[in-house]
């Protein structure tokens, strides 16, 4: 069983909530990502999300944008991306890692070389954020033979009818947009959420993570009512990016400091 599958279902049986993070890989120095990757871990992180950087992270407002251009000034790549996550494998094989970003890096590289190499590496998911899901059939037939999940986002203005199209290709879980717009954008509206939540678990038995907006305990908590599991990103890039010339140390350290409440936070909900 693939590792977000095995963890998801593990965090329902014991009735708690996912906890979902996201950092770009190589930011703000290269050697702060694999020591932040088993901090989080240590700190109750479920999943791993480890951003690929790319030039044009169009997805992305402007706090995630840089910490793209830092990691790519520090020369980050797909390839440095998944030589981590098999770094980080040498001492953890149960935390599930998903590569998140751009489709044009896993196409230069191939579908099939792409989904050899992050097997082996350790990679257990993809989020390629700007790959229509009517373009995807051929990249999912070469995940699924590496036996790794292929992770579609949803937004508030996605129909009903595309929504169960989308899940129907996917694996491992839905990523719900919250809010309209880039990453770190706006405010949540909880009611708008747990509406299209209700509308989706109509159409789809896989687990629901809700990210972006998400900044704290009480959002998280707010969100953890109605899906899965809470993604947070944006907040942890800011506080990585304003401490580039400090230690892998402090600046995993800062990051713990700030997924410990909101970790809390989600499992007061735990039923």
């Amino acid at each position: 069983m693939n590792r977000i599958t095995a963890r998801l279902a593990e965090a329902k049986q014991q009735g708690r909530k996912a906890l979902v993070t996201y950092i770009v890989c190589g930011d703000p120095i290269p050697e702060a990502t694999l020591t932040t990757m088993h901090a989080m871990v240590e700190a109750g992180v479920d999943i791993i999300e480890l951003g690929v950087p790319f030039s044009d992270p169009m997805a992305e407002g402007p706090v995630i944008a840089l910490g793209h251009e830092r990691a790519l000034a520090n020369k980050t790549s797909l390839k440095s991306t998944m030589a981590v996550v098999k770094a980080f494998r040498e001492t953890n094989n149960g935390t599930p890692v998903v590569l998140m970003g751009y489709a044009n890096p896993v196409e230069r590289m191939g579908y099939e070389a792409f989904a050899v190499q992050a097997s082996d590496a350790g990679v257990d998911g993809l989020l390629t954020v700007d790959l229509p899901p009517e373009e995807a059939a051929p990249l999912n037939v070469e995940l699924k033979k590496a036996g790794i999940e292929n992770i579609f986002l949803l937004a508030p203005t996605t129909s009903n009818e595309r929504a169960e199209s989308i899940a129907k290709l996917a694996s491992g879980f839905l990523y719900y947009v919250s809010l309209k717009g880039v990453t770190g954008a706006g405010h949540l509206d909880v009611a708008s959420v747990e509406a299209k939540l209700s509308d989706l678990r109509k159409i789809t038995d896989l687990p629901i993570c809700v990210g972006f907006g998400i900044k704290d305990a009480s959002t998280a908590k707010a969100i953890g009512q109605y899906a899965d599991g809470a993604v947070v990103g944006s907040l942890l890039v800011d506080r990585m990016g304003a401490m580039a010339d400090q230690s892998p140390e402090a600046i995993a350290g800062a990051v713990v400091e700030l997924i410990a409440p909101i970790r809390q936070g989600l499992d007061e909900l735990a039923s």
